[in-house]
């Protein structure tokens, strides 16, 4: 990698948008020796407004913390969709969720599209790790850190008895991220 890579996950409040992009952040920083910050803005709801969690990963000092043409974009919903794709870079990556958003932006991108959601809910069997599902698949998708520091900062964050729920999660988002891949 060179130069600055810029990542913002995108949803509504409540999602764990924030903790994953610290997850991306940590695996940067901590485990892949590279400079990283995040930065997060969300609404004044505590959940359902919208949120954004930005990472911004460089191989030198990161001279501002916040996403100004994203290499990457995380949209789970189509509000997020519609408010955030402007920023993102002509070739850059577009992951969404393709049960809710279903109206793409013009441009130029490599969109990949899955179930995130519903993954996390039907085939990890908790909901609550989409943002872990989002994760791997943002991992896969841009390369920007090993699989192997985000899987240690994704297990370095969670109790011992989620551990194995949250491998899984990772790991699906990862594979389902590359079969999706168009």
């Amino acid at each position: 990698m060179s130069g600055r890579y810029e990542i913002r996950f995108s949803g509504a409040g409540g999602q764990g948008l924030i903790l994953a992009g610290v997850i991306m952040a940590e695996a940067a920083s901590i485990y892949d020796g590279k400079q990283a910050v995040q930065s997060q803005s969300y609404g004044p709801e505590a959940r359902g407004g919208a949120s954004k969690s930005e990472v911004i990963i460089s191989d030198g000092p990161v001279d501002y913390p916040k996403a100004t043409k994203c290499d990457a974009l995380l949209a789970l919903t189509q509000e997020a969709c519609d408010k955030y794709s402007a920023d993102l870079k002509e070739g850059g990556v577009l992951l969404i969720d393709s049960d809710l958003v279903t109206k793409l932006p013009p441009g130029n991108y490599q969109t990949t599209a899955f179930n995130i959601i519903n993954t996390a809910k039907n085939d990890v069997g908790r909901e609550i790790v989409a943002n872990i599902v989002a994760l791997g698949a943002m991992v896969a998708l841009t390369g920007v850190v090993s699989k192997e520091a985000a899987e240690k900062a994704v297990l370095s964050r969670v109790p011992e008895a989620f551990v194995e729920l949250n491998r899984k999660a990772f790991q699906l988002g990862f594979e389902k991220a590359l079969s999706a891949k168009k």
